[in-house]
């Protein structure tokens, strides 16, 4: 396996290796590790990309809620929760939500994706697949969406004092017009690269979420990587990993373009 060979020599012949689509063995287990985390990749993307539209489609609103009624009762409130999500370990908040949903009012399973026992078809499997899904996903997502919020509302909050704005309310426009035509809009750009900055945190979170609630993804096999000092597949899940937080950068990149017409010109 070329484990008695210098670590600049080993480093060149993974590399070797990797053009030519082969990411090399599991010491643990044997198999092929390129097949191991596309085995598992589903899984962390449906979690990712679920914690990601929480965090947004949730997050964003708020932001504007909280800077249209700025030092407003509901905007202390949201500045709490904001705090609080930023600030609460992702491991104690899912074993929170274990402890509440899953073994108080047995709303939810505590772990697991899916029952092997089930037998339903369509959309009944699909929700008994949501069910496993629900609350890892609002592990992932606390922190991020509290930020987007934050980040919101800043810059809602600057935007609303522009003069383009004052000229909008001159001119009689509707006061949703005002605020979710031309307001929110030149507000996104810090909310983008939120967005394209996340995307490496929610993929580091899943390696914690993953192990509480025992989700069959990237996260907990790179757990089990680590416990078992399986550096092939630490090496595979790192390149995957950066990969995907290339692709999300890229894709940030690609919507200034639209928010901001002076970034496409």
């Amino acid at each position: 396996m070329g484990l008695n060979k210098p670590i600049i020599i080993q480093y060149v012949n993974w590399l070797r290796e990797l053009l030519q689509g082969n990411f090399g063995y599991s010491t643990n287990s044997g198999q092929q590790v390129l097949a191991m985390i596309l085995e598992r990749l589903p899984a962390t993307l449906l979690l990712t990309v679920t914690a990601f539209v929480i965090s947004f489609v949730v997050g964003i609103p708020l932001g504007v809620y909280s800077a249209t009624h700025k030092y407003s009762a509901g905007d202390y409130g949201l500045t709490i929760f904001s705090f609080i999500g930023i600030s609460i370990p992702s491991f104690f908040f899912g074993m929170g939500l274990i402890y509440i949903f899953a073994i108080k009012l047995k709303w939810f399973p505590t772990s697991g994706f899916g029952d092997t026992t089930f037998k339903g078809t369509g959309m009944a499997l699909f929700l008994n697949k949501m069910k496993y899904l629900v609350m890892p996903a609002l592990v992932m997502s606390l922190a991020n969406l509290a930020t987007v919020m934050r980040f919101t509302r800043s810059s809602m909050v600057e935007t609303l004092n522009q003069d383009y704005i004052r000229t909008a309310r001159a001119k009689g426009l509707s006061e949703k017009v005002v605020i979710y035509r031309h307001a929110l809009k030149n507000s996104l750009i810090p909310v983008i690269t939120i967005f394209g900055l996340s995307i490496p945190n929610l993929f580091g979170g899943a390696y914690i979420t993953e192990k509480v609630f025992s989700w069959p993804g990237m996260g907990l096999l790179g757990v089990d990587a680590i416990a078992n000092r399986d550096y092939a597949v630490l090496m595979g899940l790192t390149l995957f990993t950066a990969i995907l937080v290339l692709v999300g950068n890229l894709v940030a990149d690609i919507l200034y373009s639209f928010v901001d017409p002076r970034i496409r010109y």
